[in-house]
C-alpha cells in the first residue's frame, strides 16, 4: 500500500503531493477524554488534562483539488501521543465527493463518508457590537455580517442521515472581508489508519499557506431527529445501537462540545504528502 501511495495513487489522484485550494474554519473544542478514547488505537496514548483532550473540527470548501470542487468536515477526536510525536486523530471525515471519500479511505486510512452539504446565506443586520467593535469600525468591518448555515447529512445506503447544522456568522467563508489576517505557514500533523479500508497505522501532515485570523466560534446544532444541543449533550447515552451508530453519535457529541478557539483560513493552499507508516512505541 505504501509503495503505491508514494508513487502514484491508484484512485485517480495522481502523484503526491496533493494540492488543495479554498477556505476553511478550524475550530478547537474541549472533548471528554472518555469520548475520544473510543476512536484512539490502543497503541497510542491520549493527551489529556483534567479529563479532557483537544478536539474539534476542520470545515473546508475546496475550490481546486485533485477531486475538483468539494466540501469537507473533519471531526477531530483529540490528540494522540506516540513518542516523540503528538498528532490529531480524526474520528470522522465527511466529504461531498465520492472520489475524495475513496482516496481518504484507501490512501490515508481515514474514516471517510460521503455527505451532502446544503448551504444557505442571509444578511444579518443590526448585530450587537462585540468587544472588538471599535477596532472593526475603524477598518470598515462593523455591521458587515453575513450568516451562512451549513446542513450536513451523511449518506448511507442511499439514505441521508442528519449529522449537524453549522452556523457561521461574519466568516470569510460567508463573505469577503477587507482584512483577512496575516499570511502564515502552518503544519497540521495527524495520525490515521486502523480502519477496515486500511489497517496500517499512518502519519501524514498538511502543510498550509493561508491568511489566518481568529473569529467567533461557529454555532453547532445536533440533528433534529436526535433533538440534541450543547445543553443536553452531557445527559445523553450513546451506548445503544450498533457500533457504526455508536461512533457516529459520539462524533456528533464532539461537534457539540465546548469551543475554545476558532480560526478562519482564507486564501488557503494545502499541500498533502503521501502518508508514512508509524511504529507504535
Amino acid at each position: 500500500m505504501m509503495e503505491t501511495a508514494e508513487s502514484d495513487s491508484a484512485l485517480g489522484y495522481g502523484k503526491p503531493p496533493w494540492i488543495f485550494k479554498g477556505s476553511a474554519l478550524y475550530q478547537l473544542h474541549l472533548v471528554k477524554a472518555e469520548t475520544a478514547r473510543a476512536f484512539i488505537p490502543k497503541e497510542f496514548k491520549l493527551v489529556e488534562v483534567f479529563g479532557y483532550t483537544l478536539g474539534g473540527f476542520f470545515l473546508a470548501n475546496y475550490e481546486d483539488s485533485p477531486a475538483g470542487i468539494f466540501d469537507e468536515l473533519v471531526v477531530i477526536a483529540g490528540i494522540a501521543w506516540n513518542p516523540p510525536t503528538s498528532c490529531a486523530w480524526a474520528a470522522r471525515v465527511l466529504v461531498s465527493s465520492d472520489k475524495a471519500c475513496v482516496h481518504g479511505r484507501k490512501d490515508f486510512g481515514l474514516p471517510s463518508q460521503v455527505a451532502n452539504f446544503t448551504k444557505s446565506v442571509k444578511a444579518v443586520s443590526g448585530t450587537k457590537k462585540s468587544r472588538y467593535g471599535g477596532f472593526l469600525s475603524k477598518i470598515g468591518m462593523e455591521n458587515m455580517q453575513n450568516s451562512i448555515d451549513i446542513q450536513v447529512k451523511e449518506m448511507s445506503n442511499h439514505t441521508a442521515m442528519d449529522i449537524c447544522s453549522i452556523n457561521l456568522t461574519g466568516s470569510a467563508m460567508a463573505a469577503t472581508r477587507k482584512w483577512m489576517g496575516p499570511a502564515v505557514k502552518i503544519s497540521l500533523p495527524s495520525f490515521s489508519g486502523r480502519t477496515e479500508y486500511n489497517p496500517h497505522l499512518l502519519k501524514y501532515s498538511c502543510q498550509i499557506e493561508c491568511r489566518l485570523r481568529a473569529v467567533a466560534p461557529a454555532k453547532v446544532l445536533g440533528p433534529s431527529m436526535l433533538n440534541i444541543d450543547n445543553e443536553t449533550i452531557s445527559e445523553m447515552d450513546f451506548s445503544s445501537g450498533d457500533s457504526c451508530d455508536y461512533k457516529r453519535n459520539l462524533s456528533i457529541s464532539m461537534m457539540l462540545s465546548k469551543p475554545i478557539l476558532a480560526l478562519e483560513l482564507s486564501c488557503l493552499k494545502m499541500k498533502v504528502e503521501a502518508p508514512t507508516a508509524v511504529v507504535p512505541r
